[in-house]
């Protein structure tokens, strides 16, 4: 990682939709970004210089959600028109139609196969389809409200889903059953989503709150409260140290998660912001909202090529194990406590946080314990040379004069 943060760049905006932004994703092949909209049009923006953007309509109403495929030959969207359509992002545009359900349809995303698409709608169930035979394959009905959003994990084995009932549910895509409910939300739970190696999620809520939960030991690790309005979406950057969100008062919030910390506060938009979305090699990102713009920012923190770096990580002998389904408990409602929290305090604009308590009692016990360690080792060296009756060279005084560091 850089060891000096470079600032993040507005590298272009993008103009054509009549009203607010809801939704944006980049393609993977990065030459394409595409947005929708409340004037209910697909945009799909061409990257390369003075090419031209093609609008795409069909719905009847909102497009509230939009996916592109993981090979980047097909869109999918989300409308209030209650359905789904799948997209060719080409100049023909032409889409198939999913009724998909009873009441306005909320998210919609695709597995990271590209076989299946998972959808969350105010009928407060969420679905799952088939994007090769375009059909039905079976429904989760466990939400008591409208269910915002509703994402794939990695490897395919879950899904998680959240809502106006203020829960982030955990469901076992082989069983269909819920596995866990993470209910500890002020409000409604907006948008939900895995991190890349599938071992976390993260929530947003209306209450401005965003949490990380580690399903490996179904806690809370990270809790930020850094914007003063709701949040309307984030996205992880693909090396899952970043994270971008985009709330209703204004603003793009940048926080590095190594560090727990809010690190960069984004002043671009007029109004709200609805979406946030990194391409996948994390080096662009972009952002919609209230104003009808689309903008399109260079990432810079990182120098690093997260394409080499994925390619690494996906090289070692024993990356991150995604949770099996049978690790991941309690089987019902769970109700996690502060002292998991690590706080970025909203009027905080600098580089300060709030380290958890537990964390640093915990770190300080091992300084602790070295110091007595380092202590009674000394102890011992100075009566062998008091006993001896002459001076024995320690091991911070060997010939080439390097001390020795504890760790």
């Amino acid at each position: 990682m850089a060891s000096v943060l470079e600032d993040p760049t507005l590298e272009r905006h993008f103009k054509g939709h009549k009203d607010a932004v809801t939704c944006t994703d980049f393609n993977p092949n990065r030459k394409q970004l595409a947005s929708g909209s409340v004037d209910m049009s697909l945009m799909i923006w061409n990257l390369a210089p003075k090419a031209r953007a093609f609008r795409f309509v069909g719905h009847q109403d909102v497009i509230t959600g939009l996916q592109f495929s993981p090979s980047g030959n097909l869109v999918a969207t989300s409308s209030k028109d209650r359905t789904v359509r799948l997209w060719t992002p080409s100049m023909k545009g032409e889409s198939t139609v999913f009724k998909a359900h009873t009441a306005p349809v909320r998210s919609v995303a695709f597995s990271h196969d590209s076989q299946r698409l998972v959808t969350a709608s105010d009928d407060k169930s969420v679905k799952v389809w088939s994007v090769h035979r375009q059909c039905f394959v079976y429904s989760l009905n466990q939400h008591t409200n409208w269910v915002r959003c509703a994402r794939f994990s990695p490897d395919g084995r879950l899904i998680a889903s959240c809502g106006d009932d203020r829960t982030v549910r955990l469901w076992d895509t082989s069983t269909k059953h819920c596995i866990n409910c993470f209910t500890d939300y002020g409000g409604s739970a907006t948008f939900v989503d895995f991190y890349s190696s599938g071992t976390c999620i993260a929530s947003s809520g209306a209450d401005s709150s965003l949490k990380i939960w580690d399903l490996r030991t179904n806690k809370l690790i990270q809790h930020y409260q850094v914007h003063s309005a709701g949040i309307n979406s984030f996205s992880f950057h693909p090396s899952n140290n970043y994270l971008i969100s985009g709330s209703s008062d204004s603003t793009v919030k940048i926080l590095d998660l190594l560090e727990g910390r809010l690190i960069y506060t984004l002043h671009g938009h007029k109004g709200a912001v609805i979406t946030v979305s990194f391409s996948r090699a994390g080096d662009l990102f972009a952002s919609g909202g209230a104003d009808s713009q689309v903008l399109m920012w260079r990432t810079n923190f990182d120098t690093k090529s997260y394409q080499d770096v994925l390619q690494q990580h996906s090289r070692r002998s024993t990356p991150d194990p995604p949770p099996h389904v049978t690790d991941i408990h309690p089987r019902g409602p769970h109700l996690h406590h502060p002292h998991f929290i690590i706080i970025v305090p909203p009027s905080h604009h600098t580089s300060t946080c709030t380290q958890t308590v537990s964390v640093l009692e915990e770190r300080l016990t091992l300084t602790e314990d070295k110091l007595k360690e380092c202590l009674l080792h000394q102890s011992h060296i100075l009566s062998d040379v008091q006993s001896s009756g002459g001076r024995r060279r320690t091991e911070s005084e060997e010939t080439d004069g390097s001390p020795v560091h504890f760790t």
